[in-house]
Parts: structure tokens; sequence; C-alpha cells
């Protein structure tokens, strides 16, 4: 008896895949997976390269990358304990193309700054809100 193998839909509303998309695309899973594209960190070390996020957003993105397989949390015995987190292979290969899209998005950041500021002074009524920080 052979099962038919899974297929997931991220556009279907009940796909086991969205929520993991949510954490990967979030604003602090793209940075942490970035960040540790770059090599094994301690928490702290990671809290300083993601600038900006928050002890408990990161402990809460950690924990949900760690469930969804693309962190691993490493325990080393010391004194005091030192932990430590690195991608697994799918961590890897995930956090490779958020880089291109990271590099592509710094690229292009004259081209979106000019858009910006050109519909800002179309009427400065409507000026988006930026996101909170």
């Amino acid at each position: 008896m052979s099962l038919d193998p899974l297929v997931f839909d991220v556009f279907a509303r009940n796909c086991t895949s969205r929520p993991v998309m949510e954490t990967v695309a979030g604003r602090w899973g793209i940075l942490t997976l970035a960040a540790l594209r770059e090599g094994t960190h301690r928490f702290n070390e990671l809290r300083r390269r993601v600038d900006g996020v928050s002890e408990k957003m990161l402990s809460q993105t950690l924990h949900a990358l760690e469930r969804d397989g693309l962190v691993v949390r490493e325990v080393r015995s010391a004194i005091p304990p030192r932990v430590e987190y690195s991608l697994t292979d799918s961590g890897d290969r995930i956090a490779a193309k958020l880089a291109e899209l990271i590099d592509l998005v710094e690229a292009e950041m004259p081209t979106i700054t000019t858009a910006q500021e050109r519909y800002d002074a179309k009427d400065p009524a409507v000026v988006p809100q930026k996101p909170p920080r």
C-alpha cells in the first residue's frame, strides 16, 4: 500500500505551510535566519546582530524556528551553560534564499527611496505610517 505524498499549497487557507511561512517571512524570522547563516550564535550575540529585536520576540522566533526544524538549539556543558543556535540543512537552504532577497532589497533601495519620496510629495496627507519597531 503506497501513501500519496502530501501536497502543500501556501495559498490554501488551511495549509500547514502557512504558519511556517509566517515565521520564516516575518521581520524577525528573516533577520534571525540570515544572521544564523553567518554561523553559530549565542542568544545575546543574535540579539545584538538583529538590532531592534526584543528578548521576548527573539526567544519566540527561535522557538518557532526550532519547532519547524530550521534551527538547532544546543546546550554546551560549561559553567555557566552555553546555549548556541545554528541552522539545520533546511534552515540553511531557506536562509540562502532570504539572503538573496535581502541583497535585492538593499540594492533596490535607491530606486525605492526615490519612489517613496515621489509618492509622499503628491499628497502629504496620505503618507503611510511606518511599522512600529
